[in-house]
Protein backbone atom coordinates (compact mmCIF):
# COMPACT_ATOMS: atom_id res chain seq x y z
CA UNK A 1 0.00 0.00 0.00
CA UNK A 2 2.80 2.40 0.88
CA UNK A 3 4.48 1.89 -2.48
CA UNK A 4 1.20 2.43 -4.36
CA UNK A 5 0.62 5.64 -2.40
CA UNK A 6 4.17 6.91 -2.87
CA UNK A 7 3.96 6.29 -6.62
CA UNK A 8 0.61 8.10 -6.87
CA UNK A 9 -1.35 5.06 -8.00
CA UNK A 10 -3.76 5.16 -5.05
CA UNK A 11 -4.73 7.60 -2.36
CA UNK A 12 -6.51 7.06 0.92
CA UNK A 13 -9.42 9.29 1.90
CA UNK A 14 -9.32 9.58 5.69
CA UNK A 15 -12.42 9.48 7.88
CA UNK A 16 -13.67 12.74 9.35
CA UNK A 17 -12.11 13.04 12.78
CA UNK A 18 -14.79 15.04 14.65
CA UNK A 19 -16.77 12.58 16.70
CA UNK A 20 -20.39 13.72 16.36
CA UNK A 21 -21.61 10.25 17.22
CA UNK A 22 -19.72 7.84 19.42
CA UNK A 23 -19.39 5.00 16.93
CA UNK A 24 -17.81 6.03 13.65
CA UNK A 25 -15.83 4.09 11.07
CA UNK A 26 -12.15 4.99 11.34
CA UNK A 27 -10.52 3.18 8.40
CA UNK A 28 -9.65 5.17 5.25
CA UNK A 29 -11.26 4.58 1.84
CA UNK A 30 -9.02 3.64 -1.08
CA UNK A 31 -9.21 5.44 -4.43
CA UNK A 32 -7.16 5.27 -7.63
CA UNK A 33 -5.68 8.48 -9.01
CA UNK A 34 -6.30 7.10 -12.51
CA UNK A 35 -9.88 5.91 -13.04
CA UNK A 36 -8.81 4.51 -16.41
CA UNK A 37 -6.46 2.14 -14.59
CA UNK A 38 -9.26 1.16 -12.21
CA UNK A 39 -11.52 0.43 -15.20
CA UNK A 40 -8.81 -1.66 -16.86
CA UNK A 41 -8.33 -3.69 -13.68
CA UNK A 42 -12.10 -4.30 -13.58
CA UNK A 43 -12.11 -5.42 -17.23
CA UNK A 44 -14.02 -2.36 -18.44
CA UNK A 45 -12.71 -1.39 -21.88
CA UNK A 46 -15.48 0.82 -23.28
CA UNK A 47 -18.08 3.31 -22.11
CA UNK A 48 -20.80 0.87 -23.15
CA UNK A 49 -19.50 -1.66 -20.62
CA UNK A 50 -19.41 0.98 -17.88
CA UNK A 51 -23.07 1.98 -18.24
CA UNK A 52 -24.40 -1.19 -16.60
CA UNK A 53 -21.34 -2.28 -14.63
CA UNK A 54 -21.78 -2.95 -10.91
CA UNK A 55 -18.81 -0.67 -10.10
CA UNK A 56 -20.17 2.34 -11.99
CA UNK A 57 -21.12 4.19 -8.79
CA UNK A 58 -17.73 3.53 -7.18
CA UNK A 59 -15.88 4.66 -10.29
CA UNK A 60 -18.01 7.82 -10.49
CA UNK A 61 -17.24 8.55 -6.81
CA UNK A 62 -13.54 7.91 -7.49
CA UNK A 63 -13.55 10.27 -10.49
CA UNK A 64 -15.28 13.15 -8.64
CA UNK A 65 -13.01 12.84 -5.61
CA UNK A 66 -10.00 13.01 -7.95
CA UNK A 67 -11.39 16.17 -9.55
CA UNK A 68 -11.94 17.79 -6.14
CA UNK A 69 -8.40 16.84 -5.09
CA UNK A 70 -6.96 18.28 -8.32
CA UNK A 71 -8.70 21.59 -7.68
CA UNK A 72 -7.09 21.74 -4.21
CA UNK A 73 -3.64 20.65 -5.36
CA UNK A 74 -3.65 23.08 -8.32
CA UNK A 75 -4.13 25.90 -5.81
CA UNK A 76 -1.04 24.66 -3.92
CA UNK A 77 -3.20 23.51 -1.01
CA UNK A 78 -3.23 20.22 0.87
CA UNK A 79 -6.26 17.98 0.83
CA UNK A 80 -9.09 18.93 3.15
CA UNK A 81 -11.31 16.07 1.96
CA UNK A 82 -12.66 13.39 4.26
CA UNK A 83 -15.56 10.96 4.39
CA UNK A 84 -17.86 10.13 7.29
CA UNK A 85 -19.69 6.93 8.16
CA UNK A 86 -21.09 5.59 11.40
CA UNK A 87 -21.69 1.98 12.39
CA UNK A 88 -25.43 2.36 11.71
CA UNK A 89 -24.71 2.87 8.00
CA UNK A 90 -25.19 6.63 7.78
CA UNK A 91 -22.62 8.01 5.37
CA UNK A 92 -21.48 11.16 3.62
CA UNK A 93 -19.20 10.52 0.64
CA UNK A 94 -17.07 13.67 0.96
CA UNK A 95 -16.67 16.24 3.71
CA UNK A 96 -14.76 19.40 2.87
CA UNK A 97 -13.24 20.49 6.17
CA UNK A 98 -13.13 24.25 6.81
CA UNK A 99 -11.82 24.01 10.37
CA UNK A 100 -14.86 25.20 12.30
CA UNK A 101 -17.38 23.66 9.87
CA UNK A 102 -17.60 21.14 7.05
CA UNK A 103 -19.41 21.03 3.74
CA UNK A 104 -21.07 17.70 3.00
CA UNK A 105 -21.08 16.31 -0.55
CA UNK A 106 -22.92 13.22 -1.72
CA UNK A 107 -21.81 11.60 -4.99
CA UNK A 108 -24.35 9.71 -7.12
CA UNK A 109 -23.79 8.33 -10.61
CA UNK A 110 -27.51 8.23 -11.40
CA UNK A 111 -28.74 10.59 -14.09
CA UNK A 112 -32.13 11.17 -12.44
CA UNK A 113 -32.48 12.85 -9.07
CA UNK A 114 -34.27 10.66 -6.52
CA UNK A 115 -35.05 11.16 -2.83
CA UNK A 116 -32.48 8.53 -1.74
CA UNK A 117 -29.73 10.94 -2.81
CA UNK A 118 -30.53 13.15 0.18
CA UNK A 119 -30.80 10.66 3.08
CA UNK A 120 -27.16 10.81 4.20
CA UNK A 121 -27.04 14.59 3.90
CA UNK A 122 -30.27 15.06 5.85
CA UNK A 123 -28.92 12.90 8.68
CA UNK A 124 -25.61 14.79 8.63
CA UNK A 125 -27.37 18.18 8.78
CA UNK A 126 -29.52 17.03 11.69
CA UNK A 127 -26.52 15.61 13.57
CA UNK A 128 -24.09 18.50 13.07
CA UNK A 129 -26.27 21.55 12.32
CA UNK A 130 -23.94 22.25 9.35
CA UNK A 131 -26.27 23.24 6.54
CA UNK A 132 -24.06 23.64 3.46
CA UNK A 133 -24.54 20.44 1.46
CA UNK A 134 -24.30 19.35 -2.16
CA UNK A 135 -25.23 16.38 -4.31
CA UNK A 136 -23.06 15.82 -7.36
CA UNK A 137 -24.80 13.48 -9.79
CA UNK A 138 -24.48 12.05 -13.29
CA UNK A 139 -27.24 14.19 -14.80
CA UNK A 140 -27.29 17.60 -16.44
CA UNK A 141 -29.65 19.81 -14.41
CA UNK A 142 -28.61 21.98 -11.44
CA UNK A 143 -31.17 22.54 -8.66
CA UNK A 144 -31.50 24.13 -5.26
CA UNK A 145 -33.66 22.22 -2.79
CA UNK A 146 -35.66 23.85 -0.01
CA UNK A 147 -33.64 21.95 2.63
CA UNK A 148 -30.54 23.93 1.59
CA UNK A 149 -29.02 21.16 -0.51
CA UNK A 150 -27.71 22.14 -3.94
CA UNK A 151 -27.73 19.56 -6.74
CA UNK A 152 -24.82 19.93 -9.17
CA UNK A 153 -24.25 18.05 -12.43
CA UNK A 154 -20.94 16.19 -12.62
CA UNK A 155 -19.67 18.46 -15.39
CA UNK A 156 -20.24 21.70 -13.43
CA UNK A 157 -17.81 21.14 -10.54
CA UNK A 158 -16.46 24.68 -10.90
CA UNK A 159 -19.44 25.76 -8.79
CA UNK A 160 -17.56 24.30 -5.80
CA UNK A 161 -14.26 26.14 -6.38
CA UNK A 162 -14.92 28.75 -3.67
CA UNK A 163 -15.56 26.17 -0.95
CA UNK A 164 -12.58 23.96 -1.69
Amino acid sequence: MGILQASYVIHLLPPFYNNFSKRIIKSPKLYFYDTGLACALLGIHSSDQLINHSSRGSLFENYIINELLKKRFNKGLRSNLFYWRDVSGHEVDVLIDHGSSATAVELKSGMTIISDFFKGLAYWQELTKYNQSFVIYGGEEAQKRNNGIEVIPWNKLDILKEIL
